[in-house]
């Protein structure tokens, strides 16, 4: 193969542009848009906690499953569709490219409808799986109950924002994701403060937000402009969804393997606080504040992975291993920085941050201060799991990515989760978080470097030079 950058090469600016200049042009969006999405749960969070109070609180973490469960699937179709767009588009194959983007489109669509109806049927056997109280049961019926009619809109949104930025469009992704926001935020404190609607008022707020921006998604797919879809891109065929699952798998897993978690802490938490001084539904609030805000960080960290995605897709496709190199290093760089900045807030302001979404007593407050400090200890290392999983995922390795998106919580977590209480009761659960983040770090070092010096032996078996990461 030749040194010099082809004529192909040479039309795209995934090819040549500087990586930190791609990196700020669609991780800036991404980024924006996961802030905007995790938005979603922490302004639903604040007011409900404000309006309704602890309880209120505890519910909405009851009922984060279904959000998760929603993201999961968003995720799998979305990143799916996005990464084997980009990676056929390198390649040079824009006839195939289309069929991807339009099948993802269309499975996310159906997918939506499916979980939403099985919301419906099974809400009350499904709450109590995911560790709600006969107390705090009645205020998660009243928000999944609104909440499941948006679960079709959330996916789209969240799988066609992905499609979007494939087609090199990331401010749309992000207009689509903050629009909806304004209107949730706006709409939540009015429907809870004002009308005094409670749950139900601040499920309606995210349901009018999520419609509005599956409407703006929509709109753009019908002027798509990298390859112009038709009718025929959209009619499922079994091996392009089964290759968009495949790519998209690692993300999802990571997503499903959350769901799993947040279902055991509940129930690990639920049983646990009654043998303790706090209760069974303290820890329960709390640890929904805690995750929902450590989101926030986790947000901006796979916002910066997902703007990689279509870097070291299309160099991976076009050979240019020093992009990919690149553009990860950049992206785990960055990340590292703003992980370490929210572990001094973690340890410094813990009180601080607990109160922003309420009051509550003092044994409310020991169990968060608790739950910030040792549970997020290692979250300056949390980063690299999340950059790594997407990395293999973006240049087409889903088997990799997807093990090691289950590393820290299906590997280590769970297990952690499930013995360290035997020996140490609900103090057991707080170190559970501590330990899953380190192991899964270390796991997560050892397989990209592996991956690098793999790329290195392919460039000196086929003497090509990358082109330089500029």
């Amino acid at each position: 193969m030749s040194d010099e950058i082809s004529e192909k090469e040479k039309s795209n600016p995934l090819a040549t542009e500087s990586v930190s200049s791609l990196m700020m042009k669609f991780a800036v969006p991404s980024i924006i848009g996961m802030l905007v999405s995790a938005l979603y749960n922490i302004v639903d969070q604040f007011f409900i906690g404000r309006g309704v109070g602890t309880d209120g609180n505890a519910a909405t973490n009851i009922a984060f499953p279904f959000s998760t469960m929603c993201i999961a699937v968003a995720l799998l179709l979305g990143i799916g569709g996005a990464s084997c767009f980009n990676l056929t588009m390198g390649r040079g194959d824009t006839k195939r490219a289309g069929y991807f983007a339009g099948n993802a489109f269309t499975m996310l669509i159906i997918s939506g409808v499916v979980i939403s109806a099985i919301t419906f049927i099974f809400l009350t056997p499904l709450l109590k799986l995911f560790g709600s109280s006969d107390k705090i049961l009645p205020y998660a019926q009243d928000y999944v109950s609104v909440s499941a009619f948006g679960f079709p809109f959330l996916i789209l949104t969240t799988g066609g924002g992905h499609i979007i930025r494939a087609d090199g469009s990331p401010k749309m992704t992000m207009a689509c994701n903050l629009t909806g926001a304004i209107i949730n935020t706006i709409l939540d404190a009015l429907f809870v403060l004002v009308f005094h609607w409670g749950m139900k008022g601040a499920a309606l707020a995210t349901v009018i937000g999520q419609v509005i921006s599956s409407v703006m998604v929509i709109i753009y797919i019908r002027k798509f402009k990298t390859v112009p879809l038709t009718k025929e891109h959209f009619k499922p065929k079994w091996a392009t969804v089964q290759r968009v699952a495949s790519i998209g798998m690692a993300s999802c897993f990571n997503q499903l393997a959350i769901m799993i978690v947040q279902i055991v802490l509940n129930n690990s938490l639920k049983h646990y606080g009654e043998l303790s001084e706090y209760g069974a539904d303290e820890p329960i609030a709390v640890a929904g504040i805690v995750m929902k805000v450590n989101m926030i960080v986790f947000s901006v960290v796979i916002g910066l992975a997902q703007g990689t995605q279509p870097i070291e897709s299309y160099n991976y496709g076009a050979k240019n291993y020093g992009r990919v190199k690149k553009a990860y290093r950049l992206a785990l760089t960055t990340s590292a920085v703003l992980s370490i900045c929210a572990f001094f807030c973690f340890q410094f302001f813990p009180r601080q941050i607990l109160a922003i979404f309420g009051t509550g007593t003092e044994t409310y407050f020991d169990f968060g201060i608790k739950f910030f400090r040792i549970f997020l200890f290692f979250t300056w290392l949390n980063c690299i799991q999340p950059i790594s999983s997407t990395f293999f995922t973006s240049i087409g390795k889903p088997v990799k990515g997807v093990f090691l998106s289950l590393t820290r919580q299906i590997l280590f977590f769970i297990p952690v989760l499930l013995i360290l209480p035997l020996f140490f009761g609900i103090d057991g659960i707080v170190y559970t978080g501590l330990v899953a983040d380190f192991l899964s770090a270390v796991v997560a070092i050892i397989m990209t470097l592996l991956e690098f010096k793999l790329m290195k032996g392919e460039e000196n078996d086929t003497g090509y030079t990358a082109v330089e990461a500029q």
